[in-house]
């Protein structure tokens, strides 16, 4: 059932003109659907169970397909990696590219680091302007494109650690004013970390000639990153090395950059279709208890992935390169959201080893069991056409699709399916969320109420504590239920990365996770949660401190929103 802040939602981004929400997933449905035929299939039956998958809110896919399904040249893909050459031409090429994408609903990143850097000699005389300068233009641009005429454009840029300007990239949004249409993340390598944590020296290299410039001391510059980090929140890390350990298609290139939420690494000129599964419609009660439903979360992957496949052939994709470079590996990026939720459901902390734990199950699970349906599907539709090239060739695996799990942050569908993002701990029990152009958007948790309900906990005053402040911490409920109905920034920032690397551990692509830190976390917690992510498998990881912008998109409580 969807909830009025659902609703709102649908009304600003997704409903057409007089749709309600029930013809919104049917359009979906029967427009993505209709790449069963040329597969013999039975197209109404099969959208009638995509229809049954969305309408229930047990199944969103990422919101270009929900915005655009049944529209002329449909763009229905989320992430797109575009290459930057260093040349003028190149650049604008790419610019020209980056509004198309823009244009039709999609977002963009890219690697900067082949780029000279400021001061450097080009062939016309004179000197570079350095990467950076050219985040500008691209931030400028971004500035006046919408995408789908309902958002604007988002953008990730990348800088690799060893860049001659990476300085001057960690400083870039030191004034909050500028690169407001980028992420940022720096590229990282496992030979500076290496160096960080054994105090050695560290070359930058010019990518125009690959000779070294200057030799740094890596903490130096670990610390210039943390600093800013601790400041804003920007940049994330990247992480090169691992990242590139998982390609599938290595003979195909390296990936350089993420989409802007970053968690999907793309090839040049790759695009990627996501969807999520809301974990809190695979409860199950069995003796007394409440489980996961495991036979019905097996079932939602298989249609998840059908869907998701069908979802690529049905495509209209906005650049040529872009539909050469798709359709070679297929990609697709199944994640859940809901995962706090589930927790409370099942009377688990987030922040315990229990948890941890069934995390990384979880992931294995969806993972497996979609590379199960991904292998089915290429039995009878064919493998993806680079597979004699992917690391599934010489395993003779046969594969539908080169990736089949990516975790998204799921910031709107995640409100639509009224469940926690992602795999984030709960930001309050009850939030202002500032989205739609500034409109905000006000919801208490209703799976805390059902929790607290159920033990005959839901007095009005802590109702009230609930709403007022969006936490029960300085309650007098039991210490189990305290730590069961945690927020974020009472959870220690291992826990985040805990649960981050058990959800990488068995994700194809990347996770999408920020850990949130309480406005008193020290620049050494910063500096010892990337630490701890690059040690343990993470392909990336960003940090924001509460507070530490004057406009953040979510606050805890719903009576202390100062435009209330």
């Amino acid at each position: 059932m969807l909830t009025p802040e659902a609703f709102t939602v649908l009304q600003a981004r997704y409903l057409r003109d007089n749709e309600t929400p029930e013809e919104l997933f049917w359009r979906t449905a029967r427009f993505v659907a209709a790449a069963e035929e040329r597969y013999g299939g039975n197209v109404e039956q099969v959208a009638a169970e995509f229809f049954a998958l969305m309408s229930s809110l047990t199944f969103l896919p990422n919101s270009p397909t929900l915005m655009n399904a049944g529209k002329p040249g449909a763009q229905l893909a989320a992430c797109f990696v575009l290459p930057i050459e260093d040349s003028l031409e190149g650049i604008f090429e790419t610019l020209k590219s980056t509004a198309l994408i823009h244009q039709s609903g999609g977002g963009t990143g890219f690697s900067f680091s082949r780029i000279r850097p400021q001061g450097d000699k080009i062939a016309i005389g004179g000197k570079a302007s350095g990467p950076v300068s050219f985040m500008g233009i691209f931030d400028a641009a971004t500035e006046v494109v919408r995408q789908g005429a309902v958002r604007r454009g988002a953008n990730m840029a990348v800088l690799r650690v060893d860049h001659p300007d990476i300085r001057q990239f960690i400083a870039a949004k030191q004034q909050l004013q500028v690169l407001n249409n980028f992420n940022l993340s720096v590229g990282v390598t496992n030979n500076f970390m290496n160096a960080v944590c054994n105090g050695m020296p560290f070359d930058l290299i010019n990518p125009r000639t690959q000779l070294p410039v200057e030799t740094i001391q890596a903490k130096e510059l670990f610390q210039q990153l943390v600093d800013m980090a601790w400041l804003n929140g920007e940049p994330g890390l990247f992480f090169l090395d691992t990242v590139n350990e998982a390609n599938p298609t290595p003979q195909l290139g390296e990936f350089e950059a993420p989409n802007p939420c970053s968690e999907q690494p793309l090839l040049p000129f790759e695009s990627c279709v996501l969807g999520s599964i809301n974990l809190t419609s695979m409860i199950q009660q069995k003796g007394g208890n409440k489980e996961v439903d495991f036979d019905k979360l097996g079932r939602t992957i298989d249609r998840a992935v059908r869907f998701l496949d069908d979802v690529i052939d049905v495509n209209t994709y906005p650049l040529t390169a872009v539909a050469q470079a798709t359709l070679q590996t297929r990609k697709i990026g199944l994640g859940i959201m809901g995962l706090a939720d589930l927790f409370i459901q099942l009377d688990i902390a987030y922040a315990s080893l229990a948890a941890v734990k069934l995390t990384a199950y979880l992931m294995k699970f969806v993972t497996d069991r979609a590379r199960q349906a991904s292998s089915q599907l290429a039995d009878s539709r064919g493998v993806f056409p680079a597979w004699s090239a992917s690391v599934f060739g010489g395993r003779q695996q046969f594969m539908r699709n080169a990736t089949v799990t990516t975790i998204a942050p799921t910031g709107t569908i995640s409100i639509l399916a009224n469940c926690s993002g992602g795999i984030e701990p709960l930001f309050g029990l009850a939030v202002s969320r500032r989205a739609l152009d500034g409109e905000i958007l006000r919801s208490v948790n209703p799976v805390v109420m059902a929790y607290l309900a159920e033990r005959n906990l839901l007095t009005s005053q802590i109702s009230d504590d609930i709403v007022t402040t969006g936490t029960i911490e300085h309650s007098d409920l039991p210490d189990h239920v305290k730590k069961v109905l945690v927020t974020a920034h009472d959870i220690s920032p291992l826990w985040h990365v805990r649960q981050l690397a058990a959800a990488q551990q068995h994700t194809d692509n990347g996770v999408s996770k920020t850990v949130n830190l309480p406005a008193e976390a020290t620049h050494d917690d910063v500096a010892t949660v990337f630490i701890e992510a690059w040690q343990r498998g993470c392909k990336g990881v960003t940090v924001y401190r509460d507070g530490s912008r004057k406009l953040q998109v979510l606050t805890s409580g719903v009576k202390t929103c100062p435009i209330c």
